[in-house]
């Protein structure tokens, strides 16, 4: 085939998928003005369950109010400051995991452009129980999380060990590990949790720690993603936890998150 006929059917497919494309991305809540320009995109998984998708989106609303307000207020201050443009918002709700049919891991990022040196991200997680219809802790998989306590003690020490191989290996530096201090053997100040996937069906291979730029590194090394294998916290699950843990990290989830 000519290299004119391949130009030609590339374009054809891409104008073939483009409406797909854009039905994907297309957002479920919105708001513009002046100042912001804020956007709420849920995925296919996350509305698959009506109960987490009001529920996210009733969020989501929250954030977008909440950036276009602010954005509002500095508008009102210093109108210069939007010579490029409204600030940018964007928040995403997309399904990491489900496990036992019943606790969904949603990861939640955000985008923000206010025209500083550079956008910035952020990462959250939700963990979600079908069940119950309602958001939880991974508290219930532990016979305790007291803070400093030796669940959470166990947890950071392996959370510690997984950034330092990962920064290894993205040759990171950071020899004065200045971002240890993020990591603290509490449940509400060890980073954001996700039950990663597992290669037995039905069951989590263990647990996932979030980090934005910034948090335990510098913005240029992005994100981290730190693995804590479930055979680590095997002395410390409760009942409940014994029941949802088992098998190992499918292959390629550490590239994935």
């Amino acid at each position: 085939m000519s290299s004119t006929k391949l130009l030609v059917a590339a374009l054809f497919g891409l104008l073939t998928l483009s409406p797909a494309i854009a039905a994907e991305a297309k957002p479920d809540a919105s708001i513009k003005t002046k100042a912001a320009e804020a956007s709420v995109t849920l995925s296919a998984d996350i509305k698959a369950d009506p109960a987490l998708a009001a529920n996210c989106l009733a969020e989501g609303r929250k954030w977008m109010d909440k950036q276009a307000a602010d954005a509002a207020k500095d508008y009102k201050e210093d109108k210069a400051l939007f010579r490029d443009g409204p600030y940018s918002y964007g928040r995403d709700y997309s399904v990491r995991s489900i496990v036992a049919d019943r606790y969904v891991s949603v990861l939640r990022n955000d985008y923000m452009d206010t025209h500083a040196a550079h956008p910035n991200r952020d990462v959250d997680t939700i963990l979600w129980d079908k069940a119950a219809a309602k958001r939880i802790s991974i508290r219930p998989f532990f016979n305790e999380t007291a803070d400093n306590g030796p669940t959470m003690t166990a947890m950071s020490k392996a959370i510690i060990a997984s950034l330092r191989a990962e920064k290894k290996a993205r040759d990171a530096g950071d020899t004065d590990e200045w971002w240890l201090k993020s990591i603290a053997p509490k449940l509400l100040g060890i980073g954001a949790v996700t039950l990663a996937p597992s290669t037995l069906a039905g069951k989590s291979s263990g647990l996932t720690f979030h980090y934005p730029p910034y948090a335990v590194g510098a913005y240029a090394e992005g994100d981290y993603v730190a693995f804590v294998p479930w055979e680590t916290l095997k002395p410390y699950l409760s009942a409940e936890g014994q029941a949802i843990f088992g098998g190992a990290r499918p292959k390629g989830d550490a590239e994935e998150n």
